[in-house]
């Protein structure tokens, strides 16, 4: 070989010479990873002729542009050298004692002591995972639940018992003694991903007392709370059992999710150890984007600027709504949420919604098929519909291409 011909197998990295085995090097929590159902989904939608109504996405319309380019130029022009360091795994204290405020109630207020920052909720759920659940253990979720905290659940082996629900969101009755001794409960009480469903006040109440009684500790994660499309929600379930209660918000459906900034609020001797486990992952939050949140938010811009989204996200909910009242053959149902950025509907039965959706792929509309929202015993006819990032003119003509695909498979 000449000295030109080693120099070119040497510089080509596609090349594979003695390498590794990697299905025999890869430990078995990794051999159990499976890709998202939504990101496999949202690969077809990057097709600009398709209609998505499948990403879980806040529309991009609603993000404060200016004001974060202000923020940013503040924070880099005033403590740039502070903003670009290192930074406590804990997080941004002003950042820190703004949520406290802003979360906090009279009955249950909150120290600054309790709150954690997070890469975004979804790191948020991958600590308490790694803070709490040994394998075999049992992890009670509601029916159907968010993927995303499935996902990071599953990832150390728990065993899931699902919670009758209702279009009222979880059935605190369902929850037996036989549920004792349960690592916890992750419920979304707030215009739920993926239902859109809102926990009435009254099931609130009750929840907490069930959690008392079984000796439970709840996940309580609220990332769609502020998107009333009334302005009013029911009290937080951390408000009535801030002792057992672990409370995550997130700036990524009100500001933008590309910050990546959320939080736990958690009791102090978990949240100690969910600091230990943060600084593991990734040491500290971004303290560049921490800064520039603060600034934003420091001044009430949220008390204006989270009606216009509500305002935004209602009008197209009602889009929605009306074109499925429009085209939908007989048979399908759905709900109608009272904020959020989903919709639930159900398929006559044995009608499969992936198979739905392939033929609905064809005419260039896409969604979620339900059952990836299941931790056992999927609805197969069942199916998520994100409506805030379509127009209202494109939401009528999806929806009747999706109407077309469904009579397809009937």
């Amino acid at each position: 070989m000449t000295k030109n011909a080693a120099q070119k197998v040497t510089a080509d990295p596609t090349r594979q010479v003695n390498a590794p085995d990697f299905n025999r090097l890869f430990s078995e929590r990794a051999r159990a990873i499976q890709s998202s159902a939504i990101r496999e989904i949202l690969k077809v939608t990057e097709r600009p002729e398709v209609i998505s109504f499948a990403g879980g996405l806040p529309s991009s319309a609603t993000f404060p542009v200016d004001e974060m380019r202000r923020a940013f130029e503040r924070v880099l022009s005033t403590v740039g050298r502070e903003a670009l360091q290192y930074s406590t795994t804990e997080g941004y204290a002003p950042l820190r004692e703004w949520i406290a405020r802003h979360v906090g109630t009279p009955e249950a207020p909150v120290s600054p002591e309790e709150v954690l920052i997070v890469s975004g909720s979804q790191q948020g759920l991958d600590l308490l995972a790694k803070a709490l659940i040994d394998p075999g253990d049992t992890v009670l979720v509601e029916t159907p639940t968010y993927l995303g905290a499935l996902q990071a659940f599953s990832l150390f082996s728990p065993k899931y018992v699902s919670i009758a629900s209702d279009e009222d969101g979880l059935l605190p009755e369902a929850m037996s003694e036989s549920m004792r001794g349960a690592k916890f409960l992750y419920c979304l009480p707030n215009f739920q991903n993926p239902t859109g469903r809102l926990l009435s006040e009254e099931r609130r109440y009750r929840l907490a007392e069930r959690a008392r009684e079984l000796d439970l500790l709840i996940l309580e994660d609220d990332p769609y709370g502020a998107l009333s499309y009334d302005g009013e929600s029911p009290r937080s379930i951390r408000s009535l059992a801030p002792e057992r209660t672990v409370y995550m918000g997130s700036f990524s459906k009100v500001l933008a999710p590309g910050l990546r900034i959320g939080y736990v609020i958690a009791p102090p001797a978990l949240r100690a150890k969910l600091v230990q486990a943060k600084q593991a992952t990734d040491l500290h939050t971004a303290t560049l984007s921490q800064m520039a949140v603060f600034d934003v938010v420091k001044d009430g811009f949220l008390d204006t600027h989270i009606p216009t989204i509500r305002k935004l996200y209602r009008e197209q909910c009602a889009a929605m709504l009306a074109a499925l009242a429009h085209h939908m053959p007989e048979g399908v149902t759905w709900n109608k949420p009272r904020g959020g950025m989903f919709l639930w509907a159900e398929l006559p039965r044995g009608v499969d919604a992936s198979v739905v959706l392939a033929r609905a792929v064809e005419q260039n509309v896409a969604f979620v098929p339900g059952a990836p929202f299941y931790a056992a015993n999927p609805v197969l006819e069942s199916l998520r519909l994100a409506f805030v990032t379509v127009p209202p003119p494109r939401i009528e003509e999806g929806v009747e291409r999706l109407a077309g695909a469904i009579r397809a498979c009937r």
